[in-house]
């Protein structure tokens, strides 16, 4: 197919709808299903959209959920290297600040939520990336920072 064919591709009825769910920075899961939906049609719009999905995204199932798209329409892309260290830069002096505006005494459950309220591109970073290890690193990551 020329770029000419993948032009003349319809776009989604709801192509305006998933464009925001692909780049909703608080929702990995959201832009998961967003990728899933517009991997569906072969159109040049929606190739941009998933190329940049997969360049860019914090979440590194995200990027490969992109690249899984791209390539199944025909693309010939690369799979991006996974990000080592922080995914979020000054990670630790922003959980730092959350923590510390807290009282002295709070729990893990509170600091979560916080967490989740103040940043959730951060907390969707993370929950994406850490899977079903994200509250055991949580809580460890929480546990070691300062705590005055």
């Amino acid at each position: 197919m020329n770029s000419k064919e993948t032009k003349k591709i319809e776009l989604p009825e709801n192509y305006e709808e998933l464009k925001k769910s692909a780049n909703r920075k608080s929702n990995w899961r959201e832009r998961l299903d967003a990728i899933d939906e517009l991997g569906q049609s072969k159109n040049q719009q929606v190739i941009d959209i998933l190329t940049h999905i997969m360049k860019s995204d914090s979440v590194y199932k995200v990027q490969e959920a992109s690249y899984r798209q791209l390539k199944r329409l025909g693309e010939d892309v690369q799979l991006p290297a996974r990000k080592k260290g922080e995914l979020v830069k000054g990670l630790t002096k922003i959980l730092v600040r959350i923590k510390k505006s807290l009282p002295e005494d709070h729990t893990y459950a509170e600091f979560k939520e916080k967490l989740q309220k103040m940043r959730m591109d951060i907390y969707d970073t993370y929950e994406g990336e850490k899977g079903a290890d994200f509250d055991k690193w949580l809580e460890s990551t929480w546990s070691s920072l300062s705590k005055r």
